[in-house]
C-alpha cells in the first residue's frame, strides 16, 4: 500500500503505484502517473501529463511537468516522460513539450539531476545522464547516453550533445558537441576527447588510439572541415565510435558543430 503523508495533495485521475512513498506537502496533478517504488521526499510538485518511471527518488522543491517556458504555449496536453531509477535533487525543473516541438520532453533511465538543474521543453535526454548543479538545457536539445554536463553550464536551444560527451563547468554551449567530446569554456570550445569516460566504458588502448588519431585528422588536418569529413568517411568501419562521430557531424542542421581552437592542436583532454 502506498505511504502518503496526510499533507500531500493528489488530484483525482492521478495513477500512483501501490508501493510509492509520497512525503509531506507534495502536490500531484490529475494527469500524472508515478511508477512502482518511487519516493517523493517532500514538497515535490508534479503537474501536467507526466509519467515517472519506476524506482525514482525526487527531492524537495523539484517541479516536474510544468508548462514550457515558451510564449506560444496555449495549455495543450503535451507531455513529460521520465525513465526509471532517476535521482532528481532539490529544485530541479523539467517542463512538458510544445506542439510545435513534437509535444514531448523525454528523460531516459538512471539519470542523476543535481540541484537546480533544468530540462527545457521538447528536450530528449538519453540514459545515464549526469547534470551537475544548475546545469541547464534550452528547449529542443538532444542529449545522448552517458553525458555529463558540469555545474552552472547552459546549452543553447536546439543544440545536440553526443553520447559520452562531457561539458565542463560554467560553460556556455552554443552548438553541437560530438560524441565522446570534451567541451568547456565561457563560449565552449572542443578541448579533446572525454578519455576518462571512454576508459570507464572499457575502451581498449588500441581503440583509444584509433579514435584519437581520427579526431586529430578531423579537426586539425589540412583543408576545409567539410572536405575533411568527406575524406574521412571511408574510416567509419575502423571503429564504432568513429562511425558515430561521422554520423553525428553529418546529421546536424540546427546548430554548428562546436570546434576546437586549432592553435591548441587538440592536446587537452578530459
Amino acid at each position: 500500500m502506498a505511504k502518503i503523508d496526510p499533507s500531500a495533495r493528489i488530484e483525482d485521475g492521478a495513477v500512483v503505484a501501490p508501493d510509492v512513498e509520497i512525503g509531506p506537502f507534495c502536490t500531484i496533478g490529475g494527469n500524472v502517473t508515478i511508477g512502482s517504488g518511487c519516493r517523493l521526499v517532500s514538497h515535490v510538485n508534479i503537474a501536467g501529463h507526466t509519467t515517472i518511471g519506476a524506482g525514482c527518488t525526487i527531492f524537495p522543491f523539484a517541479s516536474l511537468g510544468t508548462p514550457p517556458q515558451d510564449l506560444g504555449y496555449r495549455n495543450e496536453p503535451t507531455r513529460l516522460e521520465i525513465g526509471g531509477n532517476c535521482v532528481i535533487r532539490e529544485s530541479v525543473t523539467m517542463n512538458v513539450g510544445t506542439v510545435k516541438g513534437g509535444g514531448l520532453t523525454r528523460v531516459g533511465n538512471r539519470g542523476f539531476f543535481m540541484a537546480y538543474s533544468h530540462v527545457g521543453h521538447d528536450c530528449l535526454v538519453g540514459d545515464d545522464a549526469i547534470f551537475a548543479n544548475s546545469a541547464t538545457l534550452g528547449g529542443h536539445c538532444v542529449v545522448g547516453n552517458s553525458v555529463y554536463i558540469g555545474g552552472l553550464s547552459a546549452v543553447h536551444q536546439f543544440a545536440r550533445i553526443g553520447s559520452q560527451a562531457m561539458i565542463g563547468g560554467v560553460s556556455g554551449v552554443r552548438g553541437d558537441v560530438i560524441p565522446f567530446g570534451f567541451a568547456t569554456g565561457q563560449h565552449a570550445k572542443l578541448e579533446g576527447l572525454n578519455v576518462v569516460g571512454m576508459r570507464r566504458r572499457k575502451f581498449t588502448r588500441e581503440r583509444l588510439h584509433k579514435v584519437r588519431s581520427f579526431y586529430q585528422r578531423l579537426f586539425f588536418g589540412p583543408g576545409q572541415f567539410a572536405d575533411r569529413v568527406k575524406a574521412l568517411a571511408e574510416e567509419r568501419a575502423e571503429d564504432p565510435a568513429v562511425a558515430e562521430i561521422l554520423d553525428f557531424v553529418s546529421s546536424g542542421d540546427k546548430r554548428p558543430i562546436v570546434m576546437p581552437d586549432r592553435s591548441s592542436n587538440g592536446t587537452q583532454e578530459a
